[in-house]
């Protein structure tokens, strides 16, 4: 076996099959169990806590017939149902589908018989990529290739940006967005202690409307954390006395060989005597044994009148130095967040518009502005210092996949030359993948906290946060460390030998390094997607979980409600980072643009079923996420050129080393003419579209009594589009796919998008209460937790709701014990409330 073959061929034809049957196990088992198990597979069409008209429409019963459906929903639709960062999601899939297929059109008819007949001696997939060229004439080819097609990149990217800024602005300005409290609310931080009252601070905004000074709730919230806790004990006891006096009622009954009788005046205690009652320890292992129930019942009787007390009193608590101000509309909230506040450096500063009140992380609002930076610098090094302790086991992973070539030297290491093809080939393929997938999935959690620490005020701020780092992680650990390993490994044995010639070997076997990168790509598009399909994890627990885990009514009705969810930081970097893989070897092995572009449609699909019918709408994050990523993907493009130059040094074509250089300037010029000219849209609101949205509601400024006019005799943007829709027509239909492709400033222009994809969400509204009380702590107006317990037969659980219902509310409405004692539910617990976004 030579070892070409080994490293090329073979891993490739091991992971083609592999994944290929993982791929096709998914799809039978998702086919045949998704008509059966709906609550796994289409949750989001029928559950209770879903508003009818905000379910999402089933798909056909037939094995293939829901896939043509599922395809032809059209793109309002998608946003409606998935929100903006959903929608935009699924976007960035579709999106570097749509380059790998453009570039399988530009680059494979001239890149691939020129690779092919290179006549360096390569096989396999080697053979078809930039290792099997030995004369640098043929080196033009890929520099005239890459400009054309890293040149429609960069345009499609520019689109994708004009997309983004006019559905966003669209959704944005929507009534459903307009109306929230949290769009017309700016946070401020770091504000001095002289403005941190609400009159100076309603001074220096004439527009404001609210103000809420954040304050040390730390010893509320503690008590209100510690009622909790207490309730939900209180609850689980109630219910495991309930059932142990149930069970034993059964046993005596079926003992004396009679059917369960109902007795007149029998008390619970007849069946659970008072040392089977549910007890806990006050301490772990040494602490006092009590009587759960007894013990918890008198700790909240003395912790409600407390809490009650500290609620009344909440603003005697320590000013902290940040407020939430209200403006009167959201137009006068955005001029708020775009202007210097204050003439001292970072003082009411940073500024944030648009944040839930749920979604706020309220020890993040005490830092003082030097303490932010040094948080944000040391969290920043913490993460440097990381990524490169990292690359340690990352190397060694990649190493892997390149194995046969370290054996040279390695002696111990040759028996893997005796395995059977097959078994060798999931070493050297799989192997190495499924490492490297468990090695990053270690990493979020510890992002997570990073980003915590260093203040991000929101957990929606955390997942952009992480979403930056993560990237910078999988870039330099899954990509950048794994390809030189690979590399080196390839050519360890020449390099031992003679290490002068170690810039010249790692160049030439770059190009191989690919195949790992084509195996990766095929499990995240087949395994992973498929899995996605299948939900194997979910379909595990789902059948395990309730033997353990619903002891209560509450826990059966939370597994039952409650939707899988993913976090936007740690899952688009895994997918940019992909796209960037694909992009730095186009040209090098422009084989994994087939790679790409297949397990991209894939995942596009199995994601799309998921946000539609399965995924409730994580972190509202307005959509952000997305052009980081277009940002991110820019990766891709500068590793691409930066390698075809080291590849041209090699070969001392200097003539393509400055044709690439070229390129790579005018890439850098973009990108920076392209974020000066995007990135001020991104995060605010123009006064242009608070115009348009003003005349789209009927009010016209510029006329003293609100005269109503039409957005087409008004606006410049409606008659551009008019004009060219009059000229799409004398085009042809040929031609107009193509003019709407490159004139996304007409065709996806905000008032297009208007008119088009603003989603029929429901306008919130709000009591006063409500809206003054927006933005206090959570714990300044938290109640008590309400119980659940299960009815029975025998009135023990009234009796238990008479002796609890004087220090805590609790109900056993909506749950019961069946003619087996376990506990069975309907309908919706007694104290359920929608969830309302402010």
């Amino acid at each position: 076996m030579s070892s070409s073959t080994s490293s090329s061929t073979s891993a490739f034809v091991s992971a083609v099959v592999f994944n290929g049957i993982i791929f096709s196990v998914f799809v039978v088992g998702f086919l045949f169990l998704r008509p059966k198990y709906k609550r796994l597979y289409q949750p989001k069409t029928f559950l209770e806590t879903i508003p009818e008209n905000e379910r999402t429409e089933p798909l056909p019963s037939g094995y293939f017939a829901w896939l043509k459906a599922l395809l032809s929903k059209p793109d309002a639709y998608v946003l409606r149902q998935t929100g903006l960062d959903g929608y935009f999601f699924l976007r960035y899939l579709k999106f570097t589908v749509f380059i790998s297929f453009v570039g399988i059109i530009i680059l494979w008819p001239i890149l691939l018989p020129v690779n092919a007949t290179g006549g360096a001696g390569e096989s396999g997939l080697d053979l078809l990529s930039f290792a099997n060229i030995s004369n640098q004439k043929r080196y033009y080819a890929a520099v005239f290739l890459c400009w054309i097609f890293f040149g429609f990149i960069l345009f499609t990217i520019y689109r994708e940006f004009v997309y983004f800024i006019s559905v966003r602005q669209a959704v944005l300005t929507s009534p459903q967005y307009w109306n929230r409290i949290s769009f017309r609310t700016v946070l401020f931080q770091t504000v001095p202690e002289s403005y941190l009252n609400e009159r100076t601070l309603l001074s220096l905004f004439p527009e404001a409307r609210n103000v809420w000074i954040n304050r040390n709730h730390k010893d509320l919230e503690a008590k209100v954390s510690e009622r909790d806790k207490l309730a939900i004990q209180l609850e689980a006891a109630e219910v495991k006395l309930l059932k142990a006096g149930i069970k034993n009622k059964l046993k005596t009954d079926k003992k004396a060989g009679t059917d369960a009788v109902i007795e007149q005046g029998v008390t619970i205690d007849t069946y659970v005597p008072q040392n089977k009652r549910p007890t806990k320890r006050l301490k772990p292992i040494v602490g006092k044994k009590v009587d759960t129930i007894e013990y918890n019942r008198n700790k909240l009787a003395e912790l409600n009148p407390e809490i009650k007390g500290m609620q009344e009193d909440y603003q005697s608590a320590k000013k902290l130095n940040s407020a939430f101000i209200e403006f009167n509309s959201p137009e006068a909230a955005y001029d708020a967040y775009q202007l210097v506040a204050h003439h001292l450096p970072l003082h009411m500063a940073p500024r944030y518009i648009g944040l839930h009140p749920e979604d706020i992380i309220w020890p993040s609002l005490r830092f003082l502005w030097w303490e932010r930076l040094i948080r944000t610098w040391a969290t920043t090094a913490f993460i440097v210092v990381l990524i490169i302790f990292w690359a340690i086991p990352v190397a060694f992973v990649g190493a892997i996949s390149n194995i046969t070539y370290l054996t040279n030297e390695v002696h111990f290491l040759r028996f893997i030359l005796n395995m059977p093809h097959v078994l060798y080939g999931l070493v050297t393929a799989l192997l190495p993948t499924i490492l490297l997938a468990i090695l990053m999935a270690l990493l979020p959690v510890i992002l997570r906290l990073m980003a915590r620490l260093a203040g991000a005020p929101s957990n929606s701020l955390v997942e952009l946060h992480v979403q930056n780092s993560y990237f910078a992680f999988l870039v330099v650990q899954v990509f950048l460390v794994t390809t030189l390993a690979s590399s080196a490994s390839a050519v360890v044995t020449q390099i031992v030998h003679d290490p002068t010639s170690a810039t010249n070997l790692l160049a030439t076997n770059l190009p191989k390094s690919s195949n790992f990168f084509i195996a990766y790509l095929l499990l995240q598009g087949f395994s992973i997607g498929g899995g996605a399909l299948l939900q194997i994890v979910g379909l595990i627990l789902s059948r395990i979980l309730p033997f353990f885990l619903d002891n209560t009514p509450r826990k059966m009705y939370a597994r039952w409600s409650s939707l899988s969810a993913i976090g936007w930081g740690t899952v688009f970097p895994v997918y940019t980072n992909l796209a960037v893989i694909a992009i730095t070897y186009s040209i090098i092995s422009p084989v994994i643009l087939l790679f790409s572009g297949v397990g991209f449609a894939i995942l596009y699909v199995a994601y799309l079923y998921n946000f539609l019918y399965v995924y409730q709408p994580p972190l509202d994050l307005t959509g952000l996420a997305y052009p980081r990523a277009l940002w991110q993907t820019f990766t891709g493009l500068y590793l691409a050129l930066v390698c075809l130059i080291g590849l041209f040094a090699v070969g001392k074509n200097w003539a393509c080393i400055v044709l690439t250089a070229v390129m790579l300037g005018f890439t850098i010029f973009f990108h920076i003419n392209l974020q000066e000219a995007v990135v001020p849209l991104i995060d605010v609101l123009p006064k242009s579209i608070e115009t348009q949205h003003a005349q789209a509601v009927g009010l016209d400024r510029s006329s003293p009594a609100g005269t109503n006019r039409t957005l087409t005799e008004k606006s410049g943007a409606a008659q551009n589009l008019i004009e060219a829709s009059e000229a799409d027509r004398k085009r042809g239909k040929f031609w107009q796919p193509i003019y709407q492709f490159i004139r996304p400033d007409i065709y996806s222009s905000y008032l297009e998008m208007k008119k088009t994809m603003v989603p029929d969400w429901p306008v919130p509204e709000y009591t006063a209460e409500e809206e003054r009380a927006a933005y206090d702590s959570a714990a300044v107006h938290a109640d008590a937790p309400f119980l659940w317990i299960p009815r029975d037969p025998y009135g023990w659980s009234k009796t238990e709701i008479e002796n609890t219902a004087d220090v805590i509310g609790i109900s056993d409405e909506g749950a019961y014990f069946d003619e087996k004692g376990k506990i069975a539910r309907h309908g919706l617990p007694p104290d359920y409330e929608p969830v309302k976004h402010l």
